[in-house]
């Protein structure tokens, strides 16, 4: 069993209370008074526990109502408890939103998703979910009515919450759902059975005809085929006309490269010419314009002047002539260029048409691979087309009575889990286990408040009071002071078969003004009398309007006061 040892709560710009922290401790003190006026804040600390362990607030507002309406901002919330020794920190915040728990100084690893988060903590720390949280620990006005003033219907509601059997309400609901689902699946399944065999019956009949149209398909894919067959073989006959062509072509071109080489060397011999003309023209022009040396500054003989002009003009003469003979061979041989660059213009042209019908011939034979396999699908379609398309309806058919036989099983199935989860079935049977722990404990209770009477509550909850001599009365007939009993009574069975139910022990109880409208001073007493009695090992908060009736009865008191629209706890008197 879990055993909870909460130490404190504490809390900041939660509802009603400002920016700096407030703290209560939750195991100093056996009985604690919690007070002050309307609107002071006593109720917080319900909240802000609450909201720690389980991100919502005690009371029915939103959770974004929590946060201080001033402020608007770092709503932060502090539980610590003790678990076998460990000891846990919760922390939560709205705006700026986390939530974290610490073991023992570290934190646990926040990987998961938050909502995983809070059910590790639920169910692998605390052990305690939100609804056992409220029988166990925090008793509110808002939510506590005495047992016996309820009717049998809602009476069945509490016990069946305590026990945490409502799921099988909620089954039955869901069962109901499946029962419609069911039904409805049945008639689908009748509707479809119906419908195949129709349609196999066609199948039958249109054999003939289904296989005649495949016959067709095939003769048309045949005749495709055939016509890609012919379109490749023109294609390819223009392909080996244009190689026998471009053959021929290149044949008449194979002089390209000693034509080149010729014309170069022509005019290699040209440059060397012109270079020659250059020279002994300039030879000439000097000889006709000096008749001394610029060197020597001696004169120049004639003879030699006029020879060397004679013999120079000659040969440039030759050269000239020369040139003249190669430019004519140039002509010859740039012609013969020419006509070779036109000749691979050709070549280039039917080399492009051959890639044309190389091309052509690439997508019609694709064409025919895709055509084969079309033609291989639909001849065997128009050799099996029949016996598949029935075969196929005919397993569908099978499968469908397989799917209504499952379902009959399963409406068998339902009719069973619906007769269980009926008020009379299996929830009957897990009440009838706890009514005698129940009613034990309930007059355990009783005989520890001095109260002696037999009480018993049956299957459907209805009491029966007897007194010691067997007269039997009713709840009604009590007075206000022993009503209060059998209310304290039932209320702490519950609060027993919840920590029986879940596994759960703690010392924390907070009642939040359950008994202020319905006590006078000595019932009063008698009450704290009993609540002392009850929770020897407990650390009890009564928050309470009574604060003048109550102040010297508890071990310690918290007074909560307003300053400026802010929540506190007031100090202590000096």
């Amino acid at each position: 069993m879990a055993n909870i040892v909460f130490e404190s709560v504490r809390y900041k710009n939660i509802l009603s209370t400002g920016n700096t922290w407030t703290e209560v401790q939750l195991n100093r003190s056996k009985s604690t008074l919690i007070i002050g006026d309307n609107g002071a804040g006593k109720s917080t600390m319900l909240d802000a526990l609450t909201f720690a362990l389980y991100g919502k607030p005690f009371r029915k507002i939103k959770k974004g109502q929590l946060v201080n309406s001033i402020n608007g901002k770092d709503l932060q919330v502090e539980a610590k408890f003790t678990i076998s020794g460990s000891k846990y920190i919760i922390k939560r915040g709205i705006k700026t939103n986390f939530f974290e728990i610490w073991k023992d100084g570290e934190m646990i690893n926040q990987d998961a998703a938050a909502r995983d988060y809070q059910v590790y903590l639920e169910e692998s720390i605390l052990k305690l979910n939100y609804k056992s949280f409220g029988q166990v620990v925090v008793l509110g006005s808002s939510t506590f009515i005495p047992f016996m003033q309820l009717r049998a219907g809602e009476r069945r509601e509490v016990i069946e919450d305590l026990l945490d059997i409502q799921i099988f309400t909620v089954m039955n609901t869901l069962l109901k759902e499946r029962v419609t689902e069911n039904k409805a699946d049945i008639n689908d399944i009748k509707h479809n059975i119906e419908l195949l065999n129709s349609k196999i019956s066609t199948s039958k009949t249109h054999n003939d005809s289904i296989r005649k149209m495949r016959e067709v398909e095939v003769d048309k894919l045949k005749e495709k085929l055939r016509e890609q067959i012919s379109f490749i073989e023109s294609e390819q006959e223009c392909v080996d006309v244009l190689i026998e062509e471009v053959s021929d072509l290149n044949t008449g071109i194979q002089d390209k490269s000693d034509t080149k080489k010729k014309l170069q060397e022509l005019q290699e011999l040209d440059r060397e010419l012109s270079n020659k003309h250059k020279s002994l023209s300039k030879e000439v022009a000097f000889y006709q314009d000096h008749d001394n040396c610029p060197t020597c500054k001696q004169g120049i003989e004639h003879e030699f002047k006029e020879g060397t002009i004679t013999s120079h003009s000659s040969k440039t003469e030759k050269i000239e002539a020369a040139r003249e003979e190669l430019k004519s061979k140039g002509l010859v041989i740039e012609g013969r260029l020419e006509e070779i660059d036109g000749t691979e213009s050709v070549i280039s042209e039917k080399n492009m048409k051959m890639s044309e019908h190389r091309m052509a011939t690439k997508m019609a034979m694709t064409s025919c691979k895709a055509i084969k396999q079309d033609l291989l699908g639909a001849e065997k379609d128009a050799t099996e087309v029949d016996n598949n398309q029935l075969q196929d309806l005919e397993n569908e058919l099978k499968g469908y009575h397989g799917d209504q036989t499952n379902l009959f099983d399963s409406k068998e199935t339902l009719s069973v889990v619906a007769s269980m989860l009926k008020d009379g079935g299996i929830k009957t049977r897990i009440i009838k286990q706890y009514v005698p722990v129940m009613n034990k404990l309930i007059n355990k209770y009783l005989a520890s408040m001095d109260f002696f009477v037999q009480f018993e509550l049956d299957e459907n909850f209805n009491e029966t009071i007897k007194s010691r001599f067997r007269d039997v009365f009713s709840y009604a007939s009590f007075s206000e002071g022993e009503k209060l009993r059998i209310d304290l009574a039932l209320l702490f069975t519950w609060r027993s078969v919840a920590k029986l139910r879940n596994s759960v022990s703690t010392n924390l109880l907070i009642m939040d003004e359950i008994m202020d409208s319905s006590l006078d001073t000595s019932g009063t007493e008698e009450f704290l009398k009993i609540i002392e009695e009850l929770t020897a090992d407990s650390n009890i908060f009564i928050i309470s309007h009574k604060g003048d009736q109550l102040f010297d009865k508890f071990h310690s008191v918290i007074r909560f006061e307003k300053v400026k629209n802010f929540s506190r706890i007031a100090p202590q008197a000096a």
